[in-house]
């Protein structure tokens, strides 16, 4: 038997049962514990069941009348209170080409992309997440650099200008 090495982040354990409860599979706490389990999470029926309150998922019957988890769009702010802000997830933003590159605080990508992939901005086709960044493909064929800015501006941080190489003058 695998041993399983704990992932400490909240965010990014809870993230994880975004995912998890958004397959449609999860049936139970249980379920989401070993669902978690499989992805590298250490944790309990407690844990799964704090989480699930505060992502704010609620048991629905989907269409084959089978009782799963789901997380409901609402006006409850509870998971928004709970998470990092996009500010406190971008450390820094490169961009190349038509991508833009995104790094987090460990365990932060996936729920940045999360963010961005629901944020509406219509210049990013896509997120691909690892634990701690987020490539980000913008539409334009050359559009990373312009992505990178909008990212900043969807961040609340203020633009970042360029730096000129100093020289050290010979004495």
């Amino acid at each position: 038997m695998a041993k399983v090495q704990p992932i400490n982040s909240v965010s990014a354990r809870r993230s994880a049962a975004i995912a998890a409860i958004a397959t449609g599979r999860i049936h139970s706490q249980e379920d989401l514990v070993q669902a978690l389990k499989k992805g590298g999470y250490a944790v309990t029926q407690a844990t799964a069941s704090r989480d699930i309150e505060e992502i704010g998922a609620v048991r629905i019957r989907n269409s084959a009348g089978e009782m799963v988890y789901s997380i409901v769009d609402s006006t409850d702010s509870s998971f928004a209170r709970s998470m990092p802000l996009p500010h406190e997830l971008i450390i820094s933003i490169e961009s190349s080409g038509n991508l833009a590159v995104v790094r987090t605080p460990p365990g932060g990508a996936q729920l940045l992309a999360s963010s961005l992939d629901h944020s509406g901005i219509k210049e990013i086709i896509g997120t691909i997440a690892g634990d701690d960044t987020v490539l980000v493909v913008s539409r334009s064929a050359t559009g990373g650099s312009a992505l990178a800015r909008e990212l900043l501006l969807f961040a609340g941080k203020p633009r970042v200008k360029k730096s000129t190489p100093t020289t050290k003058k010979r004495r």
